[in-house]
């Protein structure tokens, strides 16, 4: 008898042999790592031998929504995509492979209906020989061929495939051309524009030949006990509509009325991360997308927010383009770090990168250091096959991302990312390849809140991530979120009597103390680092661009502003000492592991 509020099991799908399987979820991992994030981690710690290579049939793919997600919570329909990152590696490698896990986290529509077909998540491995789909329908599970699909963009495909699946509504996630071309800085999207973006997820499903899932169930898990949950759910669904302001405020722009803020606040990357303020992000900005572009706000799974935008761009570089976007991160990473302010042109690299299935944030960070290159003198146009790139323009980007998912001459090299880009160009380049462990840094620069910004990506366990909470509660805070199923922006709505813990502990009968509760938080975050340390990273691996400890903003409110290495290695010294971590190798000590179950780390 499992849980309340879980089904107690997973799917299994060997891509190799065709064998699917349903298997059990011991009850103490539901107790200690919760779903969705911190259960996909804990899978992956257990089952995959330290080296694995993340393109090898061994290697798992799961998808994992958390016990939050299918139930009319609000914004808490999230899935984690949990695998080993194709992205990654340590400055003193342990294995041919070493790297670290990959998290990955999207909303939208297909968590749900995996937890209404009757899974708590769904695990692939193995490599099929030729394309293929998985059709789920409750317990009916099979394999389909996806040939003719194979090579089409996600919008084509997602318009052709929902067409093709019969009656009833099926839900899905997929991979384009990026994926299928074992880009590595692919993604997964679903429904047209959600991603699963970051770590090379999208790279993980190409490499195992299976261009997308459709799944479709008609089961509810249990609630222990419906009074208590019924109450809290009429609570927390009041305290949206009490705060108007603010949820209207997530309704007209989403994040990208942050564009503006950050802007502002001189928090934003700009020029390759040279600046934190960009003179023309109100070309880009809310205000303009409405005037322009937007046409429709719509919402994940149970949200109030409708933080999703979509839209018409006219006349849009040769077509008419009808998408989602620009949001906070896409319209920085293609927008002000390019020093792109063509509204259209914006919303064309948008479209493009969704279409392709690829990274966006990656993307932006590699073709904004390599217009710095070329600024620099570090390369020419031979470099990049003819392509005079410089900043501010769409159609060299446009270029340069198609070749990158095509691995088309410099878009091999490319579509591995900066590391790989500075390594082989030399000259001093490494100074402005902005990643951490080889994953590019987000759209959020560092100088500004240096103590903030720095520890989160210097620590981050699948490499540079914006998502991680700036210090070692805030990072145990997101591991919760992502475990649940919750989104993050809806987060300030869940304290006190409507707190994360009580809902879960109304659905799942187990009731959790705010110690046990936070707790199960650090358990997870560290059983990743200990993954990580597995692999061979260690404190060297814990660190920021060097970019940062030198370049100073030029213009902006905090012009002048970088970050003091000495600064840094006082506040990465207090993060270690904080989590009872090692100050020379980053490890956890034995004492901590055991205080929290940990003890098979050791």
């Amino acid at each position: 008898m499992s849980t309340k509020g879980y089904y107690g099991r997973l799917l299994e799908i060997d891509l190799s042999t065709g064998k699917i399987e349903k298997t059990r979820i011991p009850d103490s991992d539901i107790r200690h790592f919760i779903g969705g994030r911190g259960l996909g981690a804990k899978i992956l710690y257990d089952r995959l031998r330290p080296g694995t290579d993340p393109m090898s049939p061994e290697n798992i793919l799961m998808f994992m929504p958390g016990p939050f997600v299918g139930y009319p919570i609000p914004s808490s329909s999230r899935t984690c995509v949990v695998t080993k990152s194709p992205r990654t590696s340590p400055l003193e490698k342990k294995y041919d492979h070493s790297s670290t896990l990959s998290y990955a986290n999207m909303g939208g529509f297909f968590g749900p209906e995996i937890r209404y077909a009757g899974y708590d998540g769904l695990l692939i491995t193995g490599k099929s020989e030729k394309p293929v789909y998985i059709k789920i329908e409750d317990e009916n599970v099979s394999i389909e061929d996806a040939t003719e699909y194979w090579g089409m963009g996600t919008d084509k495909f997602d318009k052709i495939f929902h067409s093709r699946l019969g009656e009833g509504r099926y839900e899905s996630c997929y991979i384009g051309p990026a994926g299928e071309n074992l880009v590595p800085m692919a993604c997964i999207i679903n429904t047209a524009a959600r991603a699963a973006g970051r770590g090379g997820t999208g790279c993980v499903m190409g490499s195992k030949k299976l261009k997308a899932i459709a799944v479709k169930g008609s089961h509810m898990p249990e609630v222990a006990d419906l009074k208590r949950y019924n109450e809290l759910l009429k609570k927390i669904r009041g305290s949206f509509m009490e705060k108007d302001d603010s949820v209207m405020n997530w309704r007209y722009g989403g994040t990208a009325n942050a564009l503006s803020s950050s802007s502002g606040n001189g928090t934003q990357a700009v020029k390759n991360y040279g600046e934190g303020t960009f003179a023309e992000i109100e070309e880009i900005g809310t205000e303009a997308n409405r005037k322009k572009i937007w046409k429709r706000d719509f919402a994940c799974y149970s949200c109030q927010l409708a933080c999703k935008k979509s839209g018409l761009a006219k006349g849009a570089y040769g077509a008419q383009i009808v998408h989602d976007g620009p949001e906070y991160e896409t319209g920085t990473m293609l927008g002000a770090n390019l020093m792109i302010s063509d509204l259209n042109g914006l919303h064309k690299l948008i479209y493009d990168g969704d279409d392709y299935g690829i990274d966006i944030i990656s993307t932006g960070n590699t073709i904004g250091f390599l217009m710095e290159a070329m600024e620099r003198g570090h390369i020419d146009s031979g470099f990049l096959d003819g392509i005079e790139l410089s900043w501010g323009d769409v159609e060299s980007s446009l270029e340069l991302m198609r070749k990158m998912v095509y691995r088309e001459g410099i878009g091999e090299l490319a579509g591995k990312g900066v590391k790989a880009l500075a390594q082989k160009i030399g000259k001093g380049s490494e100074e402005y390849a902005i990643h951490v462990k080889g994953h590019e840094l987000a759209a959020w620069n560092i100088p500004v809140g240096s103590t903030y910004w720095a520890i989160v990506y210097s620590t981050c366990n699948r490499g540079a991530c914006h998502m991680n909470g700036g210090n070692s509660r805030g990072q145990d805070g997101a591991c919760l979120r992502d475990s649940l199923g919750a989104c993050s922006f809806a987060s300030s709505w869940y304290k006190d009597e409507v707190h994360y813990r009580h809902i879960l502990s109304a659905i799942t009968g187990l009731e959790w103390s705010e110690e046990e509760f936070n707790k199960a938080g650090t358990r997870i975050y560290t059983m990743e680092k200990m993954f990580n340390y597995r692999e061979g990273f260690r404190r060297i691996d814990d660190t920021i661009p060097e970019k940062f400890f030198n370049n100073k903003f030029t213009y902006g409110e905090h012009s002048g502003a970088f970050v003091e290495r000495d600064e840094f290695k006082n506040n990465l010294d207090n993060y270690y000492e904080s989590r009872g971590w090692s100050k020379d190798t980053s490890r956890p000590e034995d004492n901590i592991l055991r205080d929290l179950n940990l003890e098979f780390a050791i």
